[in-house]
């Protein structure tokens, strides 16, 4: 594909989302960036237009409420609607608890963000991809979409549906030449798990310990290589782990 473009990416306030952004900016692509921080969005479109000399357009909605993103993506300005690469990327785990132990207003925040709002901003913005006939659709999914672990029930849930979800996007979007692929990583350090145990930094922390877990930017790079194959390739699935971890449970917590 042309060596710069246009990536619409949710979730761009912290973690992938931001790292992806970033990533696109520096080789000088044009950047929508997505979420629900208004504040977050502009303070990264400063940064990134100052750093990287490029365009940035934030807009803030809500994946799960379909008529934000909606109009959010109908209001593109007609420059903007040329997108060569949609990043669903927001998504959040709540809890570690056992099922019957539970939130289920958590469960329906999971739900809504990580299987719905990708749904919903696919919907969107794939008639733009169609229109031009091309384009590439990245999914971050997980581990936890491959494997299910203890504590993992709902969210993993959620992946597992991100995972059977791509794949029916690849059958879907064939006719109209755009790739569909997904990153599923393994343990990354970003604001995933201080979210996921309600900001109790020392759960966080604890997650990590004892090894070198992924950092956002080995994602971003990971994004930044399936976006930028020939036309031709495309990278259906890449599952990333750390050194140390075997699979969705096993860590080598003595590696550091």
């Amino acid at each position: 594909m042309s060596t710069t473009g246009i990536l619409f990416v949710t979730g761009a306030t912290s973690g992938f989302g931001r790292a992806i952004a970033e990533i696109f900016a520096s080789h000088q692509w044009k950047v929508i960036i997505t979420g629900r921080r208004q504040e977050r969005l502009d303070a990264l479109k400063t940064e990134l237009e100052n750093k990287y000399k490029t365009s940035v357009l934030p807009l803030c909605f809500d994946v799960r409420d379909e008529m934000e993103v909606n109009n959010a993506v109908n209001s593109l300005p007609a420059d903007w609607k040329n997108i060569d690469v949609l990043v669903n990327n927001a998504g959040l785990a709540l809890g570690k608890e056992v099922l019957q132990e539970g939130d289920s207003m958590q469960w329906v925040t999971m739900i809504d963000t990580n299987i719905k709002g990708l749904l919903y901003v696919t919907k969107a913005v794939s008639p733009l991809l169609i229109e031009r006939k091309k384009g590439t659709i990245i999914n971050i999914g997980s581990i936890a979409g491959k494997e299910s672990y203890t504590g993992g029930n709902v969210y993993s849930a959620t992946k597992f549906a991100v995972d059977g979800l791509t794949k029916n996007m690849r059958l879907d979007f064939l006719p109209h030449h755009i790739r569909v692929s997904q990153i599923a990583p393994g343990a990354a350090e970003t604001e995933f798990s201080l979210v996921r145990f309600s900001g109790d930094q020392s759960k966080a922390d604890a997650t990590y310990k004892g090894f070198m877990p992924l950092d956002a930017r080995d994602i971003a790079e990971a994004a930044w290589f399936i976006a930028t194959r020939p036309p031709h390739v495309c990278i259906n699935d890449l599952v990333i782990m750390p050194t140390a971890q075997a699979n969705a449970t096993t860590f080598n917590r003595n590696s550091n």
